[in-house]
């Protein structure tokens, strides 16, 4: 099946149709590859000093069997790209890039499937390169916060991808924030919480959280990622039970992020049994976020097409 029948509409169809296997995390494999990720920008950083290393991990992750890339653009922002000089005009080319690099990886892939792009849509906290993206309550208003993501969801909408992937979402208001603009633009996008031990990382209660994009026409799927494995499981299941939606689920290996330190540590507790059983709690997008690469991820299409 060629890649040009992938588009938003098949995008909807394939959630209903039965699991889509997302990508894993960007970020480990460009480190894995040798890139120095340790600056604010991130993974942002490649989009304008070596675009052709993110075509390479989107491929990667392509040819293990996922038919999702998500872009990127999580840590792209104008504010960010304003720091390192790089003007309003110069921050749009990038972010549209992110886009444009995302399908050409799925152009080299020949996967013979298709291939879809969500644009990555980080936190407010991703921005302050902090590790406030895993606590949320910047002391913003939902009005303040739209106001800030407002500019790149426009661009990103524009761009060309197939859904948008606000991810790792900290807090309830800033969901809220991002439900907002998502509904001006008509854009389709998926809501994902970053949460632990079944709570956003703001503390509020995923029930409440998750209800915020039930009646969202535009929310194509809900659930959470950047998180451990084990707080995923239940996490699926108040989601699908909650919203009517399918469930998206991508979560880290179960290795730890010292912010401080910036390194992980610990072991992954990442397993394929999850994976069954995210699938039939509602899960519809399955994949791994943080320290699950094309292995992980190739384990992940295999399972699901068992």
């Amino acid at each position: 099946m060629p890649n040009s029948t992938a588009t938003p509409e098949s995008f909807r169809a394939a959630l209903a149709a039965g699991p889509v296997v997302l990508d894993g995390g960007l970020s480990n494999q460009l480190g894995s590859a040798g890139h120095d990720l340790s600056d604010e920008l991130w993974s942002a950083r490649l989009l304008a000093e070596e675009p052709e290393a993110i075509v390479a991990a989107h491929r990667a992750y392509y040819e293990a069997g996922a038919s999702v890339a998500i872009t990127a653009s999580y840590q792209a922002t104008f504010e960010g790209f304003g720091r390192r000089g790089i003007d309003a005009a110069g921050a749009r080319e990038l972010l549209v890039q992110s886009v444009e690099l995302a399908r050409e990886a799925g152009r080299a892939a020949q996967a013979g499937r298709p291939l879809w792009v969500a644009a990555s849509v980080g936190p407010y906290g991703a921005m302050l390169a902090d590790g406030s993206e895993y606590r949320g309550r910047y002391g913003l208003s939902v009005e303040e916060l739209a106001a800030f993501h407002r500019p790149r969801l426009e661009v990103l909408a524009g761009a060309g991808a197939d859904v948008l992937a606000l991810e790792t979402v900290p807090d309830a208001d800033e969901a809220r924030a991002l439900l907002t603009v998502v509904r001006e633009l008509g854009a389709p996008a998926y809501l994902s919480y970053s949460v632990a031990d079944g709570r956003t990382r703001a503390g509020q209660p995923l029930e409440e959280a998750f209800a915020l994009a039930a009646d969202v026409d535009e929310i194509v799927a809900v659930g959470v990622n950047c998180c451990a494995p084990g707080d995923a499981g239940e996490a699926v299941r108040i989601a699908a039970r909650v919203t009517g939606k399918p469930v998206v689920v991508y979560p880290n290996s179960g290795e730890e992020w010292d912010a401080r330190a910036r390194a992980w540590k610990g072991a992954s507790t990442f397993t394929a049994g999850q994976v069954t059983e995210w699938a039939g709690a509602g899960a519809r997008l399955i994949g791994g976020c943080c320290r699950v690469g094309p292995e992980g991820v190739r384990t992940i299409a295999r399972e699901l097409a068992a």
